[in-house]
C-alpha cells in the first residue's frame, strides 16, 4: 500500500469446472463496480470456453490460467500476488459456484473501508439447503480454531466469502508454506491473526445449490484438516504468551 488512505479493493474467485455459475457470480460483482480477478484452476474444456467468453466480454475482468489444477489454497495464492501486484490493497475472496449472495460484497467492501487493516470474515447464515453433516462437522474446526487463537475473534474460519487486507495476507504467503487445497481458508485465518491482523466478523447468507458441484472429498480433505489443525496446534504452543497477553489487553475483532 503505497499510502495509509489508500484503499482498492478487486475480487478474487478461484474456479475449478464452475463453468455453469461463474458467469452470473462475475457480473453480481461488475454490478457493485468491482474488478474481478479470476485464477483457473486447470478446468475443463467447457468451463474454459465459458471463461475465455466472459475474459472477451465482461470489462473489468482479469483472468489467470494455471497449467494445471494444483489446489484452491495455490489458486487463491497466485490471485491474491497478482492482484497485490496489479496495485490492488483488497481482494475480496468469493466462490464460484453460486453459495455466496454478491450482494453482500458491498457490505464486506465498506467493512474493510473503515477497519482496512482487517481480515473480515464472512459467518455463513444457512437456510435448508445445507446439509446437517456439513453443518456439525464445522463446529469442530470452529473449537479447533477457538484453541489454536486462545480467542473466540474468528467465528467462522471455513467460510469463502471473506475480504483480505493484501499487504499483511502476502508477506505471509512469503513467510511459510501454505496449504493448497481446502484447509487454506482456515489456516491463513489462523496465520494472519497470529501476525496481529484484526478480524470483523460479518454475517452473509449461504446456499448449497441444487445440483452443485462440490470439490470437497470427505477422506482426503478430512485428513487434511486434521493435519492442519495438528499443526496450527503446536504453532500455537509457543505464541501462547503473545495471545494470551493480547486477549487481556483487548479482543481484535468485533462481530456485527
Amino acid at each position: 500500500m503505497s499510502a495509509p488512505d489508500r484503499f482498492a479493493p478487486c475480487a478474487l474467485i478461484p474456479i475449478y469446472n464452475h463453468g455453469s455459475t461463474i458467469a452470473r457470480t462475475v457480473q453480481g460483482l461488475r454490478a457493485h463496480g468491482l474488478p474481478v480477478v479470476v485464477v483457473d484452476d486447470g478446468s475443463d474444456a467447457a468451463t474454459r470456453e465459458v471463461l475465455d467468453a466472459l475474459d472477451r466480454d465482461e470489462p473489468g475482468m482479469t483472468l489467470i490460467r494455471l497449467p494445471h489444477n494444483q489446489g484452491k489454497g495455490r489458486a487463491l495464492a497466485a490471485g491474491m500476488r497478482a492482484a497485490h501486484a496489479a496495485g490492488y490493497t483488497h481482494a475480496l475472496q468469493i466462490d464460484a459456484d453460486g453459495q455466496h449472495d454478491t450482494a453482500d460484497a458491498p457490505r464486506f467492501v465498506e467493512e474493510a473501508r473503515a477497519f482496512p487493516r482487517a481480515l473480515v470474515c464472512g459467518c455463513p447464515v444457512y437456510d435448508d439447503s445445507v446439509p446437517r453433516g456439513r453443518l456439525y462437522g464445522r463446529y469442530v474446526t470452529h473449537v479447533c480454531v477457538w484453541v489454536e487463537t486462545l480467542s473466540l475473534a474468528i467465528r467462522d474460519s471455513m467460510c469463502g466469502y471473506r475480504l483480505y487486507p493484501l499487504e499483511a495476507t502476502c508477506a505471509e504467503l512469503d513467510r511459510a508454506p501454505v496449504p493448497a487445497r481446502m484447509d487454506f481458508d482456515t489456516e491463513i485465518a489462523v496465520r494472519l491473526f497470529w501476525r496481529g491482523v484484526p478480524v470483523r466478523n460479518l454475517a452473509t447468507r449461504v446456499i448449497y445449490p441444487e445440483n452443485g458441484l462440490s470439490h470437497f472429498r470427505m477422506l482426503r480433505d478430512n485428513l487434511r484438516i486434521s493435519a492442519m489443525h495438528t499443526r496450527l496446534l503446536l504453532g500455537m504452543l509457543p505464541r501462547a504468551p503473545i495471545l494470551l497477553w493480547r486477549r487481556l489487553r483487548r479482543e481484535p475483532s468485533c462481530a456485527i
